[in-house]
């Protein structure tokens, strides 16, 4: 529920801070004292496109902040805290628009994207202009209130996914058996690189052994070379290593029995002798194993240019062979079994377009009762609002099974006839403004309880409409705010009497400047506003009494 709202430099509004309450709530005033600013400024608040020139003259910002009591309402507190974004049973949804730059969103103080913003604000708020009706010439509008009127959204959400499940497999099925034409061809072509793969015969194993043969053999002569002149300087030339080391050790081990703390030194200067004298004979070992065979090397340089020429064909590092054989492999195999794909995709295809048929004739049978029902209330509702003899009515045009779609098996048309004898026609089709807007008003008065908005806001949507149809729709907001937060802007005193919270809306000039400021009305100041709105400039004691009258009427008669 919306309780507080402030605004800043915004149109002819310096500062107004308004706080609400539940119930039917009425906002009255001259025409062109700035009710509908208010309603343009919740409007920003909840995401809506702004405009900079929206920004109160001599102004840099214009700033909108709505506050609003979570309790009672799970949808939006699971959503803000699924976004992370939750703080406590309030929410606070503020707008700031720079004079300089793009505007900016905010929840709970926290910068967000405008999607954001209006995602939340369709949670909170639903607002019905004066040309709310534009909406409802709308064919997806009017499905979509079919459905919600009936309960049958979440049905109509299955039979939506179900056709894009359908429509996704039939694509697939379109595409195998396009490709049929062309699997012929792309055997021919892999068979041809599985069997060249696989006659190159390469392993992991053997690649890293190829490549430290190859490597080895490549350098023999530098291997041989060092390793020699390692063994010399070790063992063979006149000042060897080992000869300078069993010397060393002949010396410690006679000073080792004249002091025995020379022991530890000796053990480990004859244990450096044991590895030079194994590392002497290995060495050695490795060289007379170490032959030079051009023969063997030639066979290892094809092998490795074998090797990388075909990586080289296959666009792959060598290593990776092994991995492209077994993708050409596994393709191979889903094309060789593609013909029992293929069947089994259209059986499946078959299946999803069963299911779909099911889900759209339950569908159907629903929306036949929905339609029957909703023409009534709103057939009702509209001999109530100055109709007499008017009827609404819900066609459903079946469609072809080839036309139907997501939304599924008929198109759903809003239908009147706004005079007694007069055939039904298209909504969109009603020439009248007023009619049109009493129609509106209709429809929104029969399906408004159908969605779970805490708070619904009629800007003026009784243009058009006086006398006893007034009093009506006024009875009508009042049934409708047993439940829900109804904010209403009105010129129609039969409309405000019916309020049980009342504000005026005032424009003041001075030096120069316009000013619109609100005030909460008290009992006696309320009836001096129904009385203006009754009787215009003059106020006499008469008008005072009618207006009175209506204010205690609305309180005791029953309303619905």
């Amino acid at each position: 529920m919306l309780i507080q709202l402030q605004i800043r430099n915004l149109a002819i509004v310096s500062s107004m801070e308004l706080e609400l309450l539940d119930g039917l709530t009425a906002l009255t005033g001259e025409t062109g004292a700035g009710k509908s600013i208010l309603i343009d400024a919740l409007g920003l608040a909840l995401g809506e496109r702004a405009d900079n020139g929206m920004i109160r003259a001599g102004s840099e910002r214009a700033e909108v902040t709505a506050v609003f009591d979570l309790i009672g309402q799970p949808a939006a507190s699971e959503w803000l805290k699924a976004q992370q974004l939750d703080e406590a049973d309030e929410c606070i949804l503020r707008r700031s628009l720079n004079r300089e730059g793009r505007s900016r969103a905010f929840i709970n103080g926290r910068t967000v994207p405008l999607q954001q913003l209006q995602a939340l604000g369709n949670l909170l708020v639903e607002i019905h202009g004066q040309h709310a009706h534009q909406s409802l010439i709308k064919s997806i509008h009017q499905r979509y209130l079919l459905d919600a009127y009936g309960g049958q959204l979440e049905l109509a959400r299955q039979l939506a996914q179900q056709f894009q499940h359908y429509q996704g497999d039939l694509a697939q099925l379109n595409s195998l058996t396009a490709a049929a034409d062309e699997r012929a061809s792309r055997l021919d072509l892999l068979r041809y690189q599985m069997n060249e793969l696989n006659g190159l015969n390469l392993t992991l194993e053997e690649l890293t052994t190829l490549e430290q043969d190859h490597k080895r053999m490549s350098h023999l002569e530098q291997l041989h070379d060092g390793c020699s002149d390692i063994i010399n300087g070790l063992d063979e030339e006149q000042h060897s290593l080992r000869g300078q080391l069993s010397r060393f050790v002949e010396s410690l081990n006679q000073a080792k029995q004249l002091d025995e703390a020379l022991t530890e030194p000796t053990e480990m200067l004859d244990s450096a002798l044991i590895q030079v004298d194994e590392s002497i004979a290995y060495l050695r070992n490795y060289l007379s194993d170490l032959e030079i065979d051009p023969a063997k090397l030639q066979r290892l340089e094809e092998r490795m240019s074998a090797v990388h020429d075909v990586a080289r064909k296959y666009r792959v590092k060598p290593e990776q062979l092994m991995e492209k054989l077994q993708g050409i492999e596994n393709e191979l195999d889903q094309l060789e079994n593609a013909d029992v794909a293929l069947v089994d995709m259209a059986s499946q295809v078959e299946k999803q377009r069963e299911t779909y048929l099911q889900l759209g004739t339950h569908l159907s049978s629903q929306r036949q009762a929905t339609a029957k029902r909703l023409g009534k209330e709103i057939s009702l509702a509209m001999q109530k609002l100055g109709m007499p003899g008017g009827k609404f009515a819900v066609s459903l045009n079946a469609l072809e099974i080839e036309q139907a779609g997501a939304n599924g098996l008929e198109q759903v048309e809003f239908q009147v006839s706004a005079n007694p004898g007069m055939p039904l026609q298209p909504l969109s089709k009603v020439a009248s403004g007023g009619e049109l807007s009493r129609i509106s008003l209709a429809i929104q008065v029969a399906t408004i309880r159908c969605g779970s908005t805490p708070t619904l806001v009629f800007d003026e949507v009784d243009v058009g409409i006086g006398g006893g149809v007034a009093e009506i729709v006024g009875q009508m907001l009042r049934t409708l705010a047993a439940d829900r937060q109804i904010l209403c802007v009105t010129h129609l005193p039969q409309v405000a009497a019916q309020a049980m919270h009342h504000f005026q809306v005032q424009k003041t000039t001075q030096k120069q400047m316009t000013r619109t400021a609100i005030a909460r009305l008290q009992e006696e100041e309320r009836i001096h506003e129904i009385a203006r709105m009754l009787g215009g400039v003059q106020i006499t004691e008469q008008t005072l009494a009618h207006a009175q009258e209506m204010v205690n009427l609305a309180s005791i008669t029953p309303s619905g």
